[in-house]
């Protein structure tokens, strides 16, 4: 069973969360150093052209869709943080129905920032690539998996965590008791 919509900033943040830790965790044992990023190119040498396709992939990638379910979110927790003021639900109701406009303009904006960060880092000629990928149908097939497949990463990621915890404990507390220290 899928998930509702709503839940999707939660299992992303859940994602986002387990992927910043990672590099926490990497950073505990030695690895040979990443090779260095292409340079990304100054915002001055992208061009209409560039930022369009990297705006395509935006939207073509699902990735903008995620930014969805944000804004009213944004509207939940407000009302939310006013359920001890029920005298206000209408007008609140009211007031963040007509700021709707307002927040679409936010989130044009969000897209707008993502689409650059694209556009610095990725060449046209990539983006032309990834783009086509995204129109053809295996691409779009990509996509429309993706909340399916986030959701289920999350949770087998929410299980290999806690196996792999338990685990690295008991095996922290074999190899300890074998040096004459008792771990609890």
């Amino acid at each position: 069973m899928v998930p509702p919509f709503p839940r999707r900033p939660l299992v992303l943040a859940g994602l986002l969360a387990a992927l910043l830790a990672a590099p926490a965790v990497a950073q505990q044992r030695p690895v040979a150093p990443a090779p260095a990023p292409a340079p990304a190119p100054a915002a001055k040498e992208i061009s209409p052209t560039h930022l369009t396709l990297a705006r395509e992939v935006m939207m073509a990638s699902g990735i903008a869709r995620s930014f969805d379910s944000i804004i009213p979110a944004f509207g939940e927790q407000i009302r939310q943080a006013a359920v001890t003021r029920p005298e206000l639900a209408k007008d609140l109701n009211d007031v963040i129905e007509k700021l709707q406009p307002e927040m679409e303009l936010q989130k044009q904006r969000m897209i707008d920032t993502a689409s650059r960060i694209y556009a610095t880092r990725l060449t046209e000629a990539e983006l032309r690539d990834i783009a086509t990928f995204f129109r053809s149908p295996s691409g779009k097939r990509y996509v429309e998996s993706q909340p399916q497949v986030l959701d289920e990463m999350v949770q087998a990621m929410q299980t290999w965590t806690q196996e792999v915890s338990e685990y690295t404990m008991v095996r922290v507390r074999a190899e300890m008791g074998k040096r004459g220290h008792n771990l609890q």
